[in-house]
């Protein structure tokens, strides 16, 4: 199944008019014709079969057909990870994440972090293309940039999880810790790992201290992991 996004479609709309670029690739690239069935999602969960009724490079046209709703998610994920010095690196985490189930997240900026400006536009892109190539009908919630100190404060609803790299008898495996069924955050940190200062703050409000195993993880691989180990802590 091929997977459309168009993020202004509501459930009671009878018909979807797709924009320029969108209408110029499905005549040019993709040769679609009137009559032929697409399939659209909002990117909240709902899937739109459509049918073409107006083909032209500058604007297409489908009707509505029938409208499908995606099943609730078993769980829910955040994951606040620092932005890497690389934007490629964190735009491979995003793709990864969003295709292996993620709900929100967001970018945290820390004492080490060699990247503290972000571009969200494109970061947004990534998403909706890893949304549409692993066929989700939900687009991960991203957040703007904040202060990994505000955020460690933060009221977060279900369980707070910090990985980080420094030796604690209190540490446990991410796997042991988390609660099927349940809301859970997790916090990953920059190249040269949270400030000690960070840390102390984050265990004083309450996070738990997790290892994602014995290996020194890059930013992105470490969010790729624990995104990972809460889906299969959450398999039936």
């Amino acid at each position: 199944m091929q997977l459309f996004y168009h993020p202004d479609i509501s459930e009671n709309d009878q018909q979807i008019v797709f924009p320029r670029d969108e209408s110029k690739h499905i005549v040019k690239v993709l040769r679609k014709k009137e009559g032929d069935i697409l399939n659209v999602t909002n990117g909240k969960s709902f899937l739109f079969e459509t049918e073409l009724i107006l083909i032209t490079p500058q604007q297409c046209v489908a009707k509505v057909i029938r409208v499908k709703t995606e099943a609730e998610h078993p769980y829910y994920l955040h994951l606040a990870v620092a932005p890497t010095k690389m934007n490629d690196r964190y735009e491979l985490f995003l793709e990864k994440v969003t295709e292996i189930g993620v709900q929100e997240i967001t970018p945290v900026i820390c004492d080490h972090s060699e990247r503290k400006v972000v571009k969200l536009d494109r970061f947004e892109r990534v998403l909706q293309t890893a949304m549409k190539q692993s066929l989700h009908l939900s687009i991960p919630k991203l957040n703007i940039p904040v202060n990994v100190s505000y955020f460690i404060k933060s009221p977060l609803e279900g369980e707070k999880y910090i990985a980080h790299c420094e030796d604690e008898k209190e540490k446990r495996s991410l796997k042991s810790q988390l609660k099927p069924g349940k809301r859970s955050t997790i916090l990953i940190g920059p190249e040269g790992d949270f400030s000690s200062k960070e840390i102390e703050l984050a265990l004083k409000n309450g996070w738990i201290p997790v290892s994602l195993g014995n290996s020194r993880l890059r930013t992105e691989t470490a969010a790729i992991v624990a995104c990972h180990t809460a889906a299969l802590a959450n398999e039936d």
